[in-house]
């Protein structure tokens, strides 16, 4: 019996740990759940483990990414024996080593070179070049993670999600195509304002217009989706008001001290907001006779962060 959720990636700004507030707020039944941002696929395992969706659609635009993930769920002894054999590799020579695989990654794109970076780099905080080179410098207080305690993390992440889950890297437009009545799709987009190709933190950069255009499509379709996309840490503010007219319910729930603040010294309290659809909301509305309130006392909001839910009455 697993015990807790499997984390194998180490991935800053995965959302474990409010997984549990988003998957309060699923509607049932769920066919497939959808994750076009995937990252470390953090919410699919949390949903696969709590038994609240029976297939997965993993797509993420970083392929040496969907590629690791992959491997984790089809092959894992086979990744678990590379990533042991490059912890083992590494000793006595740790900085050197870590140098080493990461301009071996950068070059082949190796999904166990990937892991192993993971497993090491600075607080999981994946940093990527103009060029889209990895460039994170090593943790030197650590060897990363041991090789048993991450196969066992991979072996159970494989079984949560094994034999009923697509992985794709792509535009995450392309989803779309796949989606029906019965699925629900999760958005996780980088912060816009925090997203451009400038910005070291991702991949790459999140064109907002097409993202709102997207969103229009899926509620002309009536798709249930549920929107991570902007919050705020401390005093500042990430992400502009999404249009009125896409006619979404917002929550913001607070998401502990923000890594990031960590990283540069200092602290501060981040809070993310969730969107529902208009499809979702109704659905949720309802089987939930009283109302979204109880949803949103499900995800135990702090009330200072809810001026206008308090205004309409929902809390």
């Amino acid at each position: 019996m697993m015990k807790r959720l499997p984390q194998p990636i180490p991935y800053q700004g995965s959302k474990r740990g409010i997984a549990r507030q988003i998957l309060a707020l699923f509607p049932e039944p769920v066919d497939t759940l959808v994750e076009p941002f995937a990252g470390s696929a953090a919410l699919s395992v949390a949903a696969a483990y709590h038994k609240k969706a029976t297939r997965f659609f993993l797509n993420d635009l970083n392929k040496p990414l969907t590629d690791l993930l992959a491997r984790i769920i089809n092959q894992p002894q086979q990744i678990a024996d590379e990533y042991e054999r490059l912890w083992r590799a590494q000793l006595g020579q740790e900085r050197a080593y870590y140098d080493y695989v990461r301009d071996e990654f950068n070059r082949t794109h190796r999904p166990d070179y990937l892991l192993y970076l993971l497993a090491r780099c600075v607080k999981a905080s994946v940093r990527y070049n103009a060029d889209g080179a990895f460039n994170q410098s090593p943790d030197n207080r650590r060897k990363g993670r041991l090789p048993e305690s991450m196969r066992q993390e991979i072996f159970n992440f494989s079984r949560l999600l094994a034999g009923r889950t697509i992985v794709k890297d792509g535009d995450y437009r392309e989803v779309l195509e796949a989606v029906s009545p019965t699925d629900l799709i999760y958005l996780d987009p980088p912060y816009q304002g925090t997203s451009q190709n400038k910005d070291p933190r991702y991949y790459s950069g999140l064109d907002a217009d097409k993202l709102i255009s997207f969103l229009t499509e899926l509620n002309k379709q009536q798709v249930r989706f549920i929107l991570s996309y902007d919050g705020r840490t401390g005093g500042k503010t990430y992400g502009a008001t999404l249009p009125a007219a896409l006619n979404l319910y917002h929550l913001e729930v607070h998401a502990g001290r923000s890594s990031q603040s960590t990283l540069l010294g200092s602290v501060a309290d981040t809070y993310e907001s969730l969107y529902l659809s208009p499809a979702l909301t109704r659905q949720l509305q309802s089987t939930y006779r009283e109302g979204l309130g109880v949803l949103v006392h499900a995800i135990k909001p702090r009330r200072e962060t809810y001026p206008k839910q308090l205004e309409l009455g929902l809390l």
